[in-house]
C-alpha cells in the first residue's frame, strides 16, 4: 500500500504538470498571436515554473530503489592522522545534521566516540524522512579536507581523512508473506513411532517453496491441520532466516570492498587553502563556496550522484548541478 500510495502520489503530480504545460503553452501561442507583451511575460514564468517542476520530478524519480524512501544511518569513521582527521570528522558530522534539518528531517544521535583533544573518532545518526537513504546512499566513501590546521602551531597546510557510511533503515519484525503459487503442499502417511492413528492417516505434511527450494515437513501432531500450521511457521523461520543471511553475506561482501581511509580512495575533496573549492571526484560538480557545503548545501552533488548511478548523461548530471 506504501508503494502504491507512492506511485499515485507521483502520477497525479505528473498529470498536474502535464495539464499546466498544455494551459501555459496555450497561452504562449495566444499571447504571441495578439502580440500582447504582458501575458507573454506571464507564460514564460509560468513555463520557467513549470521546468523547475519538472527538473524537482525527474530527479525524484531516481530514488526508486527498494530501500531509498526508507530512514537511514550514517556513519562517520576518522582516518589516520589523530586529532586533525578527527576534527575533521566532527565537522562532516555537522555538515550531514545541517543538511537534514535543512530538508526537514530528523535526526538522533545514536552513539560518539570522542577523540583525545578534539573532534570525535567516530559518530552514528539515525535520519529519519522520506527518500533519506534514497539521498544519502551515494555519500559513502572516503572524504578529504585540505585546509591551514588550527592545531598546528607553525599553520602549516594538512590534509585530512574521515570516512561515511549510509546504510538504510530495515524493518525486521517477521511478517513473511508466502504466495500459494510459490509453494507446493505434499500431505503423507507419517513415519516412524506416533500411534496407530498418525500412521494410517495422512497427516504429515510437507511444504516446498519453489522459488528458492527450501523445504519443511511437519508429523509431529496426528491432526493435518495443525502440522500443517506448524510447517507454514517453520518455512516461515527458514525464509527469514535465508534473507538475513543474505544481508549478512552482502554486508560483508561491502565491507570486504571498502577502501582504505587514506590517499587515492576519496570521493570528493574539499579545499580551504590555499584556494578555496569542492569537487566531487565521481561527477566533477564543484562549488567555489566551501562553507556553505559545509553547512549542508549537499543537493547539487547528491543529484549529480544519483543521475550518474542510474545512468545519467553527462549533460543529464550538468542541468541538475
Amino acid at each position: 500500500m506504501r508503494e502504491r500510495n507512492r506511485l499515485d502520489k507521483s502520477l497525479s503530480a505528473y498529470k498536474a504538470l502535464e495539464t499546466e504545460f498544455n494551459d501555459a503553452s496555450g497561452l504562449l501561442e495566444l499571447a504571441e498571436a495578439e502580440n500582447d507583451k504582458a501575458l507573454i511575460a506571464e507564460a514564460e514564468t509560468s513555463l520557467s515554473a513549470i521546468h523547475a517542476s519538472a527538473e524537482s520530478m525527474k530527479l525524484e524519480s531516481m530514488l526508486s530503489g527498494e530501500a531509498d524512501a526508507n530512514d537511514a544511518y550514517l556513519e562517520i569513521h576518522a582516518g589516520a592522522g589523530g586529532t586533525e582527521s578527527q576534527d575533521w570528522a566532527s565537522i562532516l558530522l555537522r555538515m550531514y545534521t545541517r543538511w537534514a534539518e535543512k530538508r526537514g528531517y530528523k535526526w538522533e544521535l545514536l552513539e560518539q566516540s570522542d577523540g583525545e583533544e578534539a573532534g570525535i573518532k567516530s559518530a552514528t545518526i539515525l535520519i529519519k524522512g522520506e527518500n533519506a537513504y534514497g539521498w544519502l546512499k551515494t555519500e559513502s566513501g572516503v572524504h578529504r579536507l585540505v585546509r591551514i590546521s588550527p592545531f598546528d602551531s607553525n599553520a602549516r597546510r594538512h590534509t585530512s581523512f574521515a570516512s561515511v557510511g549510509a546504510f538504510p533503515v530495515i524493518d525486521d519484525e517477521i511478517k513473511i508473506e508466502i504466495p500459494e503459487k510459490d509453494v507446493r503442499i505434499d500431505v503423507y502417511r507419517a513415519s516412524g513411532a506416533g500411534g496407530q492413528h498418525v500412521n494410517k492417516t495422512e497427516s504429515a505434511v510437507r511444504i516446498t517453496h519453489l522459488p528458492t527450494g527450501i523445504a519443511v515437513q511437519c508429523q509431529s501432531d496426528r491432526s493435518q491441520h495443525k502440522n500443517r500450521s506448524q510447517a507454514w511457521a517453520m518455512l516461515r523461520a527458514r525464509l527469514y532466516e535465508a534473507e538475513m543471511r543474505r544481508r549478512e553475506e552482502t554486508a560483508q561482501a561491502e565491507n570486504d570492498a571498502k577502501s582504505d581511509i587514506g590517499w587515492g580512495h576519496q570521493i570528493r575533496s574539499y579545499v580551504l587553502q590555499p584556494y578555496q573549492l569542492v569537487k566531487d571526484l565521481r561527477t566533477g560538480v564543484e562549488s567555489r563556496l566551501p562553507h556553505d557545503v559545509l553547512d549542508g548545501d549537499l543537493d547539487p552533488f547528491m543529484a549529480a550522484s544519483l543521475a550518474q548511478k542510474v545512468g545519467g548523461t553527462k549533460a543529464e548530471i550538468t542541468d541538475l548541478e
